[in-house]
């Protein structure tokens, strides 16, 4: 029996990615690192930033992500997110961007302690990637 499910990952601008052949998925959600296999229970649950993996058949991927929702029902895993940046394709420049804008926003003194929760992982997890 196969042991694989289908992911869709949406942003605002398109449907940014759709595989067929997945093992496994594991996301930032927002109670901690959730790892995914086919016939998980029903869940939604939101997204912190992190780093979402997806092992697949077809090869392992890892995608940035700053916030969203995921939605696992049927063998079917939805993430909607409005940021979301491969990796591979993250170079340094785009990093330190990313990072200078979140050390910026941290701090800004009328800052919430929800944003500022958001805020300080996003700078954990660029600060990782190093």
């Amino acid at each position: 029996m196969s042991e694989e499910f289908k992911v869709e990952i949406v942003n605002p601008e398109k449907s940014f990615l759709v595989k067929e052949d997945v093992m496994e998925v594991v996301v930032p959600a927002f109670e901690g690192e959730m790892g995914i296999l086919k016939d998980h229970i029903s869940i939604i649950s939101f997204l912190k930033p992190g780093i979402i993996k997806i092992l697949s058949k077809s090869g392992d991927e890892n995608y940035y992500v700053e916030d969203g929702i995921v939605e696992f029902k049927n063998n079917n895993l939805s993430i909607l997110t409005s940021s979301i940046f491969n990796l591979n394709d993250l170079d340094k420049s785009k990093q330190q961007d990313l990072l200078k804008q979140a050390e910026e926003e941290a701090s800004k003194s009328e800052i919430n302690d929800q944003s500022k929760y958001l805020v300080d992982q996003k700078i954990e997890v660029l600060k990782s990637l190093n």
